[in-house]
């Protein structure tokens, strides 16, 4: 019995658990390495560029003359040149 549910939790942990931890690690990785300039989407959607970072918050341009204000962790994705040609087609 106590190996079937240690076959159930490994089975869990390989599916579940570490591909999440591996996202989230990567996620983590690509906003500390956020630098002004870069095209990124946030988590609500908002594509924008890096205008300013500063401690936890990031100025995104989204429009001329228009900032918004996020927390860093609301920063989604880094946005790659062909993405960007597409959405403004």
């Amino acid at each position: 019995m106590i190996l079937f549910y240690g076959g159930l939790f490994a089975i869990f942990y390989f599916l579940l658990i570490r591909p999440q931890t591996k996202r989230s690690k990567e996620t983590q990785v690509m906003q500390a390495d956020l630098s002004k300039g870069d095209s990124v989407i946030t988590s609500s959607g908002i594509y924008g560029s890096v205008h300013k970072i500063k401690d936890d918050v990031v100025t995104l341009q989204i429009a001329d003359n228009v900032r918004v204000k996020f927390q860093l962790s609301a920063i989604n994705s880094r946005v790659r040149e062909s993405e960007t040609k597409k959405s403004d087609e």
